[in-house]
């Protein structure tokens, strides 16, 4: 290694989102520790940031700025890795902000604790809108299984995200990068698992997660997220957990409770309205704000809904029909055809 090689490479791909790259730049110029390098991969964008990076170099940051043809996000991280120069790569969405100590302290807990892949947790920065405070909380909550993204109680193993995750140079080498699907990021996380390598959570190497700006952006995630958990689970058998039904459950008791409720009583409705305002409760108390406490009601319901409709649909396709996706090209994939 070339002794002014970076420890670091920091890759990030981007579609149309310049203001979201002006904010992340910001935030890496104002590290406490520069053993770092930025990879922009522009996918393809037809507003591109490339003046904003550039704007960003002169200004001192250690950053290159790539576009190519739109192939997707995990192309355009792929493309990345084969030009960065560290001995970790971390990956980040252009829609993070992090915070001063990111590195210092993902340094300090390499060096105390070697770990092969590792992630970090998302919060909610002051200058966030109510509504993306409000589905931080919602995605970070036990009350509606966000506990699996690295938060103080855990549902599941931890599984490190794209929006904050690292890998070192030796598992790019055996595992190579990531395959073009929806949870990528999950996909990932289970091969380097299965290749023997250790994986943890680094909790004071948290970022800054701007969300979605709006629920109905929202929505769209999460479903398309519980889809993909039934493409995992065809790709990785044995993958699927209690934990990962749970939004399922929720779809299908809240049409149950409802319909309890129309037909034989209105107190039917009485779990619901539990849920609702533990849910409430909890969000008052982390964040103090009524406003935020109030949305995240709203979103809690639209994160477990939207995640339980689209694994019920992609279940009742993929797996009672066996339409869609076909299970030998889920059998392909996973053999790397």
């Amino acid at each position: 290694m070339a002794e002014n090689r970076p420890r670091f490479s920091v890759i990030v791909p981007v579609y149309n989102r310049p203001a979201e790259v002006e904010d992340l730049c910001t935030s890496l110029l104002a590290q406490t520790s520069d053993d770092f390098e930025l990879v922009i991969v522009e996918d393809g964008s037809t507003v591109p940031c490339r003046e904003i990076v550039d704007k960003a170099v002169a200004r001192g940051l250690n950053a290159r700025y790539f576009f190519k043809e739109n192939e997707g996000r995990s192309i355009a991280r792929n493309y990345g890795l084969e030009r960065a120069e560290g001995d970790y790569f971390i990956f980040f969405d252009s829609d993070c902000v992090i915070p001063p100590e990111y590195f210092a302290a993902l340094a300090r807990e390499l060096d105390a604790n070697p770990l092969d892949c590792f992630g970090g947790p998302d919060a909610a920065h002051d200058s966030f809108s109510p509504v993306q405070k409000a589905i931080n909380y919602s995605m970070t909550s036990f009350l509606t299984t966000g506990g699996i993204r690295g938060g103080k109680v855990s549902l599941e193993k931890f599984v490190p995200r794209t929006f904050n995750m690292g890998f070192s140079r030796k598992v790019y080498d055996r595992v190579g990068g990531f395959r073009e699907m929806f949870s990528e990021d999950i996909d990932m996380s289970t091969r380097i698992r299965q290749a023997g390598f250790t994986i943890g959570l680094i909790r004071p190497a948290y970022v800054w997660h701007k969300r979605r700006v709006d629920f109905r952006k929202f929505f769209r995630q999460v479903y398309v997220f519980g889809m993909s958990r039934i493409t995992l689970h065809l790709l990785y058998p044995g993958s699927l957990k209690a934990v990962h039904l749970l939004p399922a459950v929720f779809v299908l008791g809240v049409i149950t409770l409802v319909l309890l409720g129309i037909f034989v009583s209105p107190w039917c409705l009485l779990p619901l309205g539990v849920y609702f305002v533990a849910v409430f409760a909890g969000a008052l108390i982390a964040t103090h704000s009524l406003r935020i406490a109030l949305l995240a009601v709203p979103a809690a319901c639209i994160q477990l809904g939207g995640y339980g409709l689209g694994f019920l649909k992609a279940f009742i396709q993929k797996i009672l029909l066996r339409r869609g996706r076909d299970v030998n090209e889920e059998i392909a994939i996973r053999k790397g055809k």
